[in-house]
């Protein structure tokens, strides 16, 4: 039972984890970015997502805000699942995330993290990036916030961002950072990628491992992030897109594949097979990366 919930959990929850602190829990500035983004570079549709950036007095994690959102109905779902000993196919329950990475960047020095998983293996790499960022004069209010114009360049693309000093926070969505104020709004100047504060809120005895990251960890996930560099992520991750299965199929004997799932008529291999068809549309769905000079983002179905 626990193999098969294993296999479940593996193939639901692509998502990432950030090595959790053992230190005492403290509180969180939480804020809410609405992320508009072309998906394909020869497309005018648009589509958007809610993103977060946790800021704690060490360091501020951002994450696509599907899944940490959902940890309610989640929770409900995989414990009546493990009550009655039945499977249930949560993909038809919850929304999955457009983006499973998270960026991490450690305080004082803004040293930045690129977490990802590729199939059961999360791995971490150092991004040193730096910005220069060009300060204008042009002021702007921008909802309740009295901000300044600033503009970079970075990945290929120029931006356009408007900072404000009333958050005393010098950093910013993805991996923006660096200007004397949090980052309100930043976009390319082609639009294709385009963040807007829309609220924030402090965490209380914030923690920074979602449910869904910890039931991974329960039924055998690997939460352990691995080092490595951006080369040999960016190999492993091209050899994923070929193949989404390859690791599960190892794991995944003729006799296993034909066994049905806990109270349920669906085998394992026609999960799996399910499964890779999503992964690879995933895959086709997104041709137009943040940063142009690299491969295109890992954008969740």
């Amino acid at each position: 039972m626990k193999k098969l919930f294993s296999i479940v959990f593996i193939a639901l929850f692509v998502s990432v984890s950030a090595q959790g602190s053992k230190d005492i829990k403290e509180t969180a500035n939480r804020f809410f970015y609405e992320l508009t983004f072309k998906p394909k570079k020869d497309s005018a549709k648009l589509d958007n997502v809610i993103a977060i950036l946790d800021i704690t007095s060490k360091k501020s994690i951002y994450q696509d805000y599907t899944i940490p959102a959902q940890d309610s109905i989640i929770k409900l779902a995989v414990e009546e699942m493990e009550k009655v000993k039945a499977w249930k196919d949560m993909s038809k329950l919850i929304k999955m995330p457009k983006f499973s990475y998270k960026i991490v960047k450690t305080y004082p020095d803004m040293k930045e993290q690129y977490i990802d998983r590729v199939s059961m293996n999360l791995f971490g790499y150092d991004d040193d990036v730096k910005f220069n960022w060009n300060i204008l004069p042009e002021k702007e209010k921008i909802g309740e916030y009295n901000t300044q114009k600033a503009t970079t360049d970075f990945g290929g693309r120029k931006w356009t961002a408007w900072f404000t000093t009333d958050i005393p926070f010098q950093d910013g969505p993805y991996k923006f950072y660096g200007l004397p104020g949090l980052i309100v709004k930043i976009e390319d100047t082609e639009k294709n990628y385009s963040w807007k504060l829309s609220g924030n809120k402090k965490i209380e005895n914030y923690d920074e491992v979602s449910y869904s990251e910890k039931i991974n960890a329960k039924y055998g996930v690997s939460q352990t992030v691995s080092p490595t560099t951006k080369e040999k992520f960016d190999k492993a991750y091209a050899a994923y897109k070929q193949d989404p299965m390859a690791e599960f199929r190892q794991k995944v004997t003729p006799e296993m594949g034909n066994m049905k799932m806990p109270g349920s008529d669906v085998t394992i291999g026609e999960m799996m097979k399910k499964q890779e068809k999503i992964a690879k549309d995933f895959f086709n769905s997104n041709d137009n990366p943040i940063e142009k000079n690299q491969a295109p983002e890992k954008k969740k179905k």
